[in-house]
């Protein structure tokens, strides 16, 4: 198996809470994050993390805000650009599912944090 692995730090209070949603084994948040193989960037960083957008935002072209950065701390030697890019020309964002359907905002108290 080829592997990488990341770190990911984000500012939990840039988070639209209206996106967190109940799932039958705890509170749940998708996310949604973009990793450049290639050299880091001057902050040592290889890409950032956003909230996970609907399909019907990414046609409108929603922007949303910037949680934090990604930072590319192991990759195998199996791993090459060739891979990453067939990996991600067959991802479909679609295919993705949430533990529960429908999900239900929280309040302010039910957040953890």
């Amino acid at each position: 198996m080829k592997k990488i692995g990341i770190t990911l730090n984000i500012d939990v209070t840039k988070i639209d809470k209206t996106r967190l949603y109940a799932g039958h084994k705890g509170t749940y948040l998708d996310l949604t994050t973009f990793i450049d193989l290639g050299p880091e960037n001057e902050y040592g960083n290889h890409g950032f993390v956003t909230q996970s957008m609907t399909k019907e935002e990414r046609e409108e072209k929603v922007r949303l805000p910037i949680l934090g950065n990604v930072r590319l701390i192991y990759q195998d030697s199996e791993t090459s650009q060739s891979n990453v890019t067939n990996i991600q020309a067959n991802y479909n964002p679609e295919q993705e599912k949430k533990p529960e359907p429908e999900p239900e905002p929280l309040g302010d108290d039910d957040i953890p944090f």
